[in-house]
């Protein structure tokens, strides 16, 4: 019998969290209090599991997210997350049958995008899935950087950053994630489980575990909170018993260059602190010029961050802005038919219109192409170069990097 694509209940869901889990190498059963624990919140009608035999041995869900696009509009995506097929069933089909039955319920949803965070590059395209925003990390040799020590991290111009518990940051992180999110294409949505859980708050009883980060807030001269940094560090000691510790950048959110500068050298003044790793920032990210010395932070990581899925085609380019006034028409092609069509799309700085066409294309490429385009990280130019899109009529490309790119890179900081 072929295994069977369905639905997860309550009762199944330990199985399918033993068998994501499994699928991520991770070693140990969830206890049934944890399962419990991680339920809280889950909409099992967004969980999918293939049961073969009565066994759980490929998982995928869903869940409702909101997407900045450029221009600060936020259009509704569907999340994907804990995709998993076991070992011992891989090649028979199973994540296209689970991911067909996702996307077909988006659709009718009414989702617009759907996104999603790839552990492996090659899996997605195929699915129309294309890499829309990438990540960047730095790691600071402080004693390099050419701060003023004397500075001790105070910001100029009047600003000031204090030191907050968890509750400050469940109290200001929100709305100033929201007002990021209104800067930054690329931005996804925290809910408050999500500031729940980064501040510790969660399990029997919504008792707040003791931190294991720092936290600190930027105030401007007016005493607006303008930015937020959460930070963990080690306790390394070199051979003559001088302290040589790392301090990791968890978050940190800034919604003006002022803060943003504030709180990367408040981090590289901290006492005992060597070396700044910067988590996951965007590649554009200002870090390294914020510095005397740039070549004082070497990047260790660059890799693709949020993949992007079109759904739909017309609302998606229309939810943007655009900075100049332009027609294009893009014929796409997408072998799951969601984003399959020949699309003109009219722009200009008041806004877009996108129509179905019979006109000649100008531009031919596929919806994973289209998803790369779609935050302005991409150049069509490139990939008309690479062969992974097709200049239908001469300086298509050009009008399309115009229509599309963006003078800042989209960024999006978190993972799902």
């Amino acid at each position: 019998m072929s295994p069977d694509v369905r639905t997860v209940t309550a009762s199944d869901y330990p199985d399918w969290l033993r068998a994501m889990e499994n699928g991520f190498l991770t070693p140990g059963a969830p206890t049934d209090e944890e399962a419990a624990e991680r339920l809280v919140g889950t909409d099992l009608s967004r969980v999918l599991g293939v049961f073969d035999g009565g066994r759980c041995v490929a998982t995928f869900r869903s869940f409702t997210q909101q997407l900045t696009v450029v221009g600060g509009a936020t259009v509704p995506a569907d999340a994907v997350s804990a995709v998993t097929v076991a070992p011992t069933h891989r090649r028979r089909g199973l994540l296209s049958r689970m991911m067909a039955t996702d996307l077909a319920a988006a659709r009718e949803r009414g989702e617009v995008v759907a996104t999603l965070i790839a552990a492996e590059y090659p899996i997605y395209g195929r699915f129309g899935f294309g890499p829309a925003t990438w990540n960047t990390e730095w790691e600071v040799s402080v004693h390099r950087a050419g701060l003023d020590p004397r500075r001790s991290g105070q910001p100029e111009g009047g600003g000031r950053i204090e030191a907050v518990d968890g509750a400050a940051v469940r109290k200001y992180g929100p709305e100033i994630h929201a007002r990021l999110a209104k800067l930054r294409a690329g931005v996804v949505d925290r809910d408050e489980r999500w500031w729940k859980g980064r501040t510790g708050v969660g399990g029997p009883g919504g008792r707040e575990k003791r931190a294991e980060t720092f936290s600190v807030v930027h105030r401007a001269p007016d005493g607006d909170v303008d930015g937020l940094m959460v930070y963990s560090t080690d306790a390394t000691w070199g051979d003559a018993r001088q302290p040589m510790n790392t301090a990791t950048v968890r978050d940190l959110i800034a919604l003006n260059p002022a803060a943003e500068r504030a709180l990367w050298h408040f981090v590289c003044s901290v006492d005992w602190i060597t070396t700044v790793r910067s988590g996951n920032r965007a590649p554009d990210d200002l870090l390294p010029l914020l510095l005397p010395d740039p070549r004082a932070a070497r990047t260790v990581t660059h890799t693709d961050w949020l993949w992007v899925r079109l759904l739909d085609v017309r609302r998606a380019l229309e939810a943007r802005s655009y900075e100049r006034e332009a027609s294009l028409v893009l014929d796409v092609r997408d072998e799951g038919g969601v984003a399959e069509g020949r699309f003109l799309l009219d722009v200009s700085p008041a806004g877009a219109r996108c129509t179905p066409t019979t006109r000649s294309a100008d531009l031919a490429l596929g919806a994973d192409e289209l998803a790369t385009l779609y935050l302005g990280d991409e150049s069509a130019r490139r990939l008309v170069d690479l062969g992974r899109a097709e200049e239908m009529r001469a300086g298509a490309a050009a009008t399309a990097d115009a229509v599309f790119r963006t003078g800042r890179r989209p960024w999006c900081p978190d993972v799902f």
